[in-house]
């Protein structure tokens, strides 16, 4: 296994942060290092915002500039660049979530289409995102996951839907832009992984441009991904995976508790990792059939993720093997995996400030339920600031 003093460089990690970056960062950790405050500025903020205070600055300014590329794609570059001079490549994010008009799906659809072409002829940004709930309402997959019949409208609605990933697919696989698709709530996830899959025989046949996302706090899911590598080994596709752990945990555990139903989501912390790690070395093992974008802050995983890649002679830069972190988190892990030659790349949300804010509202909650998160990320934001002599 390797040795994870291999994350130690602070150096290397903040290489791209100025002084004042690096202290607004202490800042911010040092907050959400308290989850009352962040209660407390949760609240706050969401108040300030639909009273129309003019709090934008004050947010753009520390959280947003900290956790965001910029308001749009343009304002994103200076970032993109920056970052790809050090081996990191990007994937924008358009972080505009909770919408419910036709409109505002198509304006989302267009948004990624943007992005891929905006990706075309950037080396720094080889694959895009996209949500499902960015493409279609949340009650359309909830009630295609209970296999519920659509009325004659929800059916022209759903159809929307499938033709908005059809032309966002069709366009990254001729721009050889790969397309990752988020995860969501449990109980809408079906009818999107059936969509992701089907997205996947029509565009997955010489290489895997579409992936799906695993989220492996739920028990289910390695089940899952080994029963779409038979379906895949028997159709002739290939499968493109993003592994995490999950971002809905609280949700769904009193979702489950409330409605009566066995919870999803695995009984701990060890079992997510066990499941996260299981999961991993399964895809490792099968690179021929299922490539893998590993989206992980965790210092273990990434190693054992070195470990089998050395272990079953995958190159360091096969395009199979993508490692990736948010971006203003874990650059420790990032930017030294980069230094090393794996390839890397940040997730950089954008979005109007107000807009965005519910995802950065998350990032910050996340941050303090995870434990021992924040106390790393302040733990070498503070030996870089010794070694700096910024203190």
């Amino acid at each position: 296994m390797p040795s994870s003093s291999l994350f130690e460089n602070t150096e290397t990690a903040f290489k791209l942060k100025s002084d004042s970056e690096l202290e607004r960062a202490y800042f911010l950790f040092k907050m959400i290092s308290h989850q009352p405050l962040v209660r407390i500025g949760t609240a706050a903020t969401n108040f300030a915002l639909k009273a129309n205070l003019p709090v934008e600055g004050l947010i753009r300014s520390t959280v947003f500039d900290h956790f965001c590329g910029g308001v749009n794609e343009e304002d994103c570059l200076p970032v993109i660049d920056k970052m790809f001079e050090h081996g990191v490549s990007s994937v924008l994010d358009y972080s505009v979530e909770g919408k419910e008009t036709e409109e505002q799906f198509d304006a989302a659809m267009e948004k990624t289409l943007k992005i891929i072409r905006f990706s075309d002829d950037r080396k720094a940004m080889p694959i895009s995102v996209f949500k499902p709930t960015g493409f279609g309402r949340f009650y359309l997959y909830e009630k295609k996951s209970k296999g519920e019949y659509f009325t004659s409208e929800e059916q022209s609605e759903w159809d929307r839907v499938v033709e908005r990933y059809h032309k966002v697919c069709q366009l990254a696989k001729e721009k050889d832009v790969e397309v990752l698709i988020d995860g969501e709530e449990s109980w809408m996830q079906t009818a999107a992984d059936d969509l992701v899959e089907e997205m996947m025989r029509i565009y997955n046949t010489d290489k895997p441009i579409v992936y799906n996302t695993l989220q492996c706090y739920r028990w289910d899911r390695l089940d899952y991904l080994k029963g779409l590598h038979e379906r895949a080994k028997a159709s002739g596709f290939k499968i493109g995976m993003k592994i995490v752990r999950g971002a809905y945990m609280e949700k769904e555990r009193d979702r489950a508790t409330e409605m009566g139903y066995e919870s999803p989501i695995c009984a701990n912390k060890k079992a997510t990792d066990d499941n996260f790690n299981a999961s991993l070395t399964y895809i490792l093992q099968n690179l021929g059939d299922i490539s893998i974008f590993i989206g992980t802050h965790n210092e273990h995983s990434s190693l054992l993720a070195l470990k089998y890649m050395d272990d079953f002679g995958i190159a360091k830069d096969d395009n199979n093997v993508w490692f990736g972190q948010l971006y203003g988190m874990s650059d420790h892990i990032s930017f030294n995996l980069a230094k090393l030659g794996y390839n890397v790349a940040k997730y950089v949300p954008f979005g109007p400030v107000k807009d965005v804010m519910p995802y950065l509202i998350r990032r910050a909650e996340e941050n303090t339920s995870v434990a021992g998160q924040t106390n790393r990320e302040l733990e070498l934001i503070k030996t870089e600031r010794k070694r700096r002599k910024v203190e």
